[in-house]
Parts: C-alpha cells; sequence; structure tokens
C-alpha cells in the first residue's frame, strides 16, 4: 500500500501554494516532509485529507483515489492542538477512537497499553484542561492513531515535548512503523528529522528542492565537514587550501571544506606525522543543509 503525490499544484487566485509536486510514500515508511513556514507543508496535508482539493495533479492511496477510500485507515495529528478541556484523558481517546469507527470494546487494550507507554497512568481522570502542555501534546498523539490507522500525518508531533518526551515519542512512531504504519510527517527540529525519516521532501515556497533519501541529499554536499581537535591557531588553518570556513568551539575547531579532497593534506599539515587526538570527516547535518537549500535560518 503506497501514497501517491502525482504533479500536485493547488492555487488560491494568483497566490501558488504549492507546484507541481510529486512523491511516493511506501507501506510503513517514514518520509519527511521539510520546509519553512509557508512552504506548502500544511496544504499538502490538508490535500491528502481530502479537506481540499487539488487544483492539479492526484493523488492516490493503494491505487485509489484519496477522496474514493475509507477515511477511517487515516490519522492526522495536525500542529494546532484541539483536545476537549473538560474531558479526561480516558475518555478523549475512547471518544476520539469511537469516532474513527471503532467499537469501546475493542479499544481497551489500545487505550491501556498507550497511556502506560507515554507515562500518563496517574493522569487517565484527569481532565485535559489540568495537564502540562507536553502532557496534553501526548494525548492529542494517542487520539491520532488510537483507532490504528494505516496512514498517520504527524504535523510538528514533536512541539512542546521536553527530551525525554521526545524520547517516548520517537520510540513510539519507530514502534508504529514495525507495525506496519505508513507515517507522513513535518518537523522543524531537523535532527529529529534525520534520525526517523529514510525519506524525505525539502519544499520552497511550494516547490520540492529535493526528493529522495536522506543519505542521497548528503552525498550532493559530500564529506565537507571536519572536526579537528589541535593546538595549531585558527589564523593557520583559515590559510590552508581547500578551507572554506571555521567554527571555533571549546576545544575543537569545525572547519568547512570546499570538497572533501582537501581532507587528507589538511591532515597531514596538522598530524604532521604524529598522533592527533581528533580528526573527523562527515557529511553535513540536515540542519545544515536545510539553511543552505532554503537559505536564511531555519523557522
Amino acid at each position: 500500500m503506497t501514497l501517491s503525490i502525482n504533479q500536485v499544484t493547488k492555487r488560491y487566485q494568483d497566490f501558488v501554494a504549492v507546484d507541481n509536486l510529486s512523491f511516493t510514500i511506501e507501506k510503513g515508511e517514514i518520509f519527511g516532509l521539510i520546509g519553512q513556514n509557508g512552504a506548502g507543508k500544511t496544504t499538502t496535508f490538508r490535500m491528502i485529507l481530502d479537506l481540499q482539493e487539488t487544483t492539479e495533479g492526484t493523488i492516490m492511496w493503494n491505487e485509489k483515489h484519496i477522496n474514493s477510500i475509507n477515511r477511517d485507515i487515516l490519522g492526522y495529528l495536525p500542529e494546532e492542538r484541539g483536545i476537549f478541556p473538560a474531558m479526561t484523558v480516558e475518555s478523549q481517546l475512547y471518544f476520539f477512537g469511537e469516532l474513527r469507527g471503532k467499537l469501546r470494546k475493542d479499544l481497551h487494550k489500545e487505550v491501556d497499553y498507550w497511556i502506560e507507554r507515554f507515562e500518563l497512568e496517574d493522569k487517565r481522570k484527569a481532565k485535559a484542561e489540568t495537564l502540562s502542555k507536553g502532557n496534553q501534546q501526548k494525548v492529542q498523539l494517542i487520539a491520532s492513531f488510537i483507532h490504528q490507522p494505516e496512514f498517520l500525518i504527524l504535523d510538528e508531533p514533536f512541539s512542546g515535548l521536553d527530551p525525554v518526551n521526545k524520547d517516548l515519542l520517537k520510540n513510539a512512531i519507530l514502534e508504529l512503523k514495525e507495525k506496519g504504519t505508513t507515517i507522513l510527517f513535518s518537523s522543524h527540529q531537523m535532527d529529529n528529522v534525520e534520525e526517523l525519516c529514510d525519506h524525505l521532501c525539502l519544499l520552497k515556497r511550494g516547490v520540492s528542492l529535493f526528493t529522495g533519501s536522506l543519505l542521497d541529499l548528503k552525498k550532493q554536499y559530500g564529506k565537507t565537514k571536519l572536526t579537528i581537535r589541535t593546538d595549531i591557531s585558527k589564523e593557520k588553518l583559515e590559510k590552508l587550501d581547500g578551507v572554506k570556513d571555521i567554527q571555533v568551539g571549546k576545544d575543537q575547531y569545525t572547519l568547512t571544506l570546499e570538497d572533501e579532497t582537501y581532507a587528507q593534506s589538511i591532515f597531514d599539515f596538522v598530524s604532521d606525522g604524529k598522533y592527533i587526538e581528533k580528526f573527523s570527516l562527515d557529511y553535513l547535518t540536515l540542519d545544515e543543509i536545510f539553511k543552505d537549500k532554503v537559505g536564511g535560518t531555519n523557522v
């Protein structure tokens, strides 16, 4: 079962929100849709959910048009939060599960499992309005997949979560993947995308700048990030061939190279035939690539 976006365009009068977008997500895959605010991510989500029509192009699920499938196979966590303040945690989950076609008796096991999994056992009977923002986020997240959807969209799922709860969420996403759930998600936190995604699409003003595997994206840049620990001064390192930029850390330098072929000569200079404590050549991070691709800061 796959989701196929085929040359999809969405126009609002003279404004093009999504421009000739195409990608495919395979069953059981985690796919990242990333871009700055206003890049077209939420519009794409809404077209997949058939909340908005495409201007051009088609969206297919398992070779069927998206508007013809059973909506209960879909799950959605919107960026804008929407749980009921006066309803208890447990009641919320049963309500959303029944809303998506599940019988209450069939939800018991899932509700109990995920309440315990997300460490909400002591909040089971608490009203949502009494919860911290992080716990409210966990409740809404569970509500998005309590009905066991085949395809799940998560829009900024890590928003408001501390590091411990982020790890809980990451592990839950990986567990859903292992069970065969196909997941599309967006996040401004590129480390989460880098850690979880099999493939991704990078949007800028509605246009795809890249679609494919994270490794293929990194290979476009090559291994140009060099981290070294040395007593040699920044001024001397800056004069070496192939060095474009140097960032000074607490006890190391991070050099950006024109390309990876310069690494050997830099190693020879820095080591001078002796032991060197740290010399690490690697690809740029997704966050660094994102900033280079879209320009400006990651917002």
